[in-house]
């Protein structure tokens, strides 16, 4: 991409997302629980210590909201056991407050987690994702996506058939 000249590209959508870690239908009653099932949707489907993972959520989450309007979030973390960029992208049931800096709820949440070294990477990838998601055609079509294959194509450029036509 252009806008990283002279740089290495960061990883993009498609390269920290799998069809597994995209999920839809998440019901949680606020931020503390939602960082819980995030942590534990990591430990059952990117192998990650679910404990750890949570730990370094709240952590990060108290040097200030990873809210960053229009009802998402983007989540972020430094793990050591990772050897590259991953990402999770959850839809949630309802809304739930997030202390975003719009005030507003939050519905849609990507979560970033990162090797402890990966320096500029990381914060090229937060980049890159806030980028994405701060399309406010994409997010309403992400609110809309009636099947995970829909909400993966769309977060990837990735062509699949929705299968829930």
């Amino acid at each position: 991409m252009s806008d990283f000249a002279g740089s290495a590209v960061p990883p993009d959508p498609i390269e920290i997302l799998t069809h597994d870690s995209v999920v839809s239908g998440v019901s949680v009653s606020g931020k503390k629980p939602l960082f819980q099932q995030l942590a534990a949707l990591a430990g059952e489907r990117l192998g990650l210590d679910t404990k750890l993972v949570g730990q370094r959520l709240a952590a990060r989450e108290k040097l200030g909201s990873t809210g960053f309007g229009g009802g998402i979030a983007i989540p972020h973390a430094r793990i050591e056991t990772l050897d590259r960029v991953r990402g999770m992208f959850v839809r949630l049931v309802q809304s739930v407050d997030f202390d975003a800096v719009d005030g507003l709820p939050v519905d849609l949440v990507f979560m970033l987690l990162s090797p402890v070294d990966a320096g500029a990477d990381h914060l090229k990838a937060l980049a890159r994702v806030s980028r994405l998601l701060r399309d406010r055609t994409l997010a309403e079509k992400l609110r809309g996506a009636a099947s995970t294959d829909a909400l993966f194509a769309l977060l990837t450029g990735v062509e699949t058939r929705d299968a829930a036509a």
